[in-house]
């Protein structure tokens, strides 16, 4: 079988990986990480991060739908995977040049935070809804085409905690785009100063070589480096995340954090203005929707400063948080990618 893929981001790219373990005897086209085929596109030029970034690489998106609608045709499904801001446009596109090709969306776009209009648009133009938010289905009409699939990272994540550790390791884990690193690192390394009886680690990603840590972590002295998101969490007795998946990892673990969130001021002041949420952190989201307080500070803009962050280190209650970090995994139940996979095949067939 032919599956056409659109997968912009890394993480995006670790659902695939899981999801792919449980579909035999089939060819990837499109936009995906290399380790699972020969991707039609090279993943490091589709990486967008928020509106202005956006708009400089507009010109480009635009043609790279063009190219991507034309391989639907050789496709048995369409599967699109997060990055609404490209991968709506292309289901669009795809439905109205082929109107019987089967297109699947995971990992939606969250029209149920900003811009609610987009909901009837994702139904009229996709074929099946995989959503990994329990409560995302109260907002769609076509209830028959959404569905809970599970989430993801209780497919990824490998071990969780049922007591407070104490390693005496910390974790520093300032993003994985250069804005998020440039922003948060000189907070971190103020912080990471007055931690001066713990093992300081930093989480870098594999696919940074030396240049590109160089140029934007600057001097590491004073961490060690790990390139290891899981077990850095697991083995952690605090961590200090930028806002992303990662926080919802460290939710999930039951390892304590605390949230920062650093954007380009015409982003922040853009996206403060289209979205409507209490919360950036996706457990704190959650919380929201059970009913509960949240589950972590969360710091935004001109709030990082290594005091805020070292105050919340100081105070935060270690065994609260274990308690609901459990109460999150019951609420979520269970992984999406065998749920997934089985949505593929039985489309297909």
């Amino acid at each position: 079988m032919k599956i056409l893929v659109s997968a912009l981001e890394t993480s995006a790219n670790l659902h695939l990986g899981e999801l792919l373990k449980h579909i035999d005897d089939c060819e990837l086209l499109g936009i995906f990480d290399s380790r699972y085929g020969k991707p039609t596109y090279d993943l490091s030029t589709t990486a967008v991060m928020g509106f202005v970034d956006a708009i400089k690489k507009l010109p480009f998106l635009l043609r790279l739908n063009t190219q991507m609608a034309k391989l639907a045709k050789d496709a048995d499904v369409v599967l699109l995977i997060d990055g609404s801001g490209f991968n709506l446009p292309l289901a669009k596109k795809i439905k109205k040049q082929y109107p019987e090709k089967k297109i699947i969306y995971y990992i939606l776009p969250q029209a149920w935070a900003w811009k609610k209009g987009r909901i009837p648009k994702i139904e009229r133009y996709c074929d099946k809804l995989c959503s990994i938010l329990p409560f995302e289905k109260d907002y769609y009409n076509d209830k028959e085409k959404i569905e809970y699939v599970g989430h993801p990272l209780l497919d990824e994540l490998t071990m969780f905690k049922d007591s407070i550790t104490k390693s005496g390791k910390i974790v520093f884990m300032p993003g994985s785009r250069k804005k998020e690193i440039r922003s948060n690192m000189p907070v971190f390394k103020e912080l990471a100063k007055e931690i001066k009886d713990k093992e300081r680690i930093i989480v870098i990603p594999s696919k940074f070589d030396q240049n590109y840590i160089d140029e934007n972590y600057g001097d590491l002295s004073m961490f060690n480096i790990s390139n290891d998101t899981n077990s850095s969490l697991v083995d952690a007795e605090f961590a200090f995340i930028c806002s992303g998946t990662a926080t919802l990892e460290a939710a999930l673990i039951g390892t304590p954090f605390v949230l920062s969130y650093i954007a380009d001021p015409i982003d922040y002041f853009i996206g403060s203005k289209l979205v409507k949420l209490k919360h950036i952190g996706l457990a704190n989201i959650f919380f929201d929707k059970m009913g509960e307080n949240e589950l972590h500070k969360e710091f935004v803009q001109d709030t990082v400063t290594s005091q805020n962050l070292l105050n919340e280190y100081l105070q935060m209650d270690r065994k609260h948080f274990l308690e609901q970090s459990k109460k999150l995994r019951e609420y979520l139940k269970e992984g999406s990618s065998k749920k997934v996979a089985s949505i593929i095949k039985n489309t297909i067939a």
